[in-house]
């Protein structure tokens, strides 16, 4: 399994072609999946998508492969783990951190850009637990907060 603890991460960046491409060949999903994100969370806690309450799904969605600034890239032995840093157009200083899983298409060894699959792996969600014990929950995250590595 991919972990924080074995997989080294390139030093973020700006993307290129390949990062570019792979983002745009999931951009319908994750815009689908943020949406639905949104949803759920604010059933439960809207502190999540506080940041950007005020605009509407489809404003929140608004990005395209432009809005793509930074990425991260780590490599395993099932393929390449693409962390991005999305800005969301439609507001002050508002980002959605992406991971993006990559691997060979059936039948390839997945040695061209041509002969991989890039699949949405998750949008990040983070909850904090103080000290105090309070929690503090985002999924939009600043254009200075670090593109990390994530699970959720």
């Amino acid at each position: 399994m991919a972990t924080a603890e074995t997989i080294q991460l390139s030093e973020p960046h700006a993307p290129k072609e390949a990062s570019i491409q792979a983002f745009e060949s999931i951009l319908d999903s994750l815009k689908h999946e943020l949406v639905k994100v949104r949803h759920e969370h604010d059933k439960h806690e809207s502190e999540y998508f506080r940041a950007v309450s005020s605009l509407s799904n489809s404003d929140l969605a608004a990005f395209t492969t432009s809005d793509l600034e930074t990425v991260r890239v780590g490599t395993s032995a099932y393929g390449l783990h693409l962390f991005g840093k999305v800005k969301i157009p439609k507001a002050d200083n508002a980002y959605i951190h992406v991971r993006i899983f990559i691997a060979a298409e059936d039948g390839t060894d997945g040695s061209s850009v041509e002969e991989r699959v890039a699949k949405l792996h998750s949008i990040h969600t983070e909850e904090i637990v103080n000290e105090d014990g309070d929690h503090v929950y985002r999924a939009i995250f600043g254009k200075n907060d670090e593109l990390e590595w994530f699970d959720t």
